[in-house]
């Protein structure tokens, strides 16, 4: 019930922005095929498309919560999959090629805004052509994300847009599973309460 409570608050309804998955599971076949695409896609054009078209939303959310700058986030998703094309050094039977794609993102988003200097102010989540999600959604989850601070924002978006486990968002994040669950436990509680003044 708790978890329908806060799906239905980062949802909106039909419109989705936020969905929330959890699952803790071995090494599926998605996920092997996903970590086979990474190898090959230093040669293979189409599996280097394969994996954008899987991913380009989820890194755009992760670029754009970061960056807090549209055309910056856009900027984030070519570099991210350039540099996937470089990658020398990744295990198609250990590693977790969505955490792995999704740290590259955050690393290149993390770098853009440092060269680029921006103050963080903004931060519409705004995907690729999904009519169905309204501007007053966008706006609303705007207003909402305003009130947590730079790693709660992340934790949010890594946890909600992204749909990584604890355990990857740790990863990404460099630092214990305990402190990306309580991280993300505030944020939902200062986002639950916020959401509670806004109605």
């Amino acid at each position: 019930e708790k978890m329908d409570a806060e799906s239905k608050l980062l949802s909106g309804g039909d419109g989705a922005i936020f969905t929330i998955l959890n699952k803790e599971t071995e090494l599926s076949d998605e996920e092997l095929s996903v970590n086979e695409l990474i190898i090959s896609c230093r040669e293979s054009k189409d599996s280097l498309n394969t994996l954008y078209t899987m991913f380009k939303d989820s890194v755009f959310a992760v670029a754009f919560g970061i960056t807090s700058d549209y055309h910056l986030a856009e900027d984030c998703v070519i570099e991210t999959f350039v540099r996937l094309t470089q990658v020398k050094r990744f295990s198609a039977n250990k590693g977790d090629g969505k955490g792995f794609i999704l740290t590259i993102a955050r690393n290149v988003a993390l770098e853009l805004r440092r060269r680029h200097k921006r103050e963080v102010t903004n931060y519409v989540i705004q995907s690729y052509g999904e009519a169905e999600q309204t501007v007053e959604d966008s706006i609303y989850i705007n207003q909402l994300l305003k009130h947590l601070n730079e790693k709660q924002r992340q934790t949010v978006i890594l946890k909600c847009c992204a749909e990584l486990t604890f355990r990857q968002i740790a990863k990404v994040m460099k630092c214990p599973e305990t402190t990306a669950k309580s991280r993300y436990k505030k944020a939902i509680s200062i986002l639950r309460e916020k959401a509670g003044e806004q109605q």
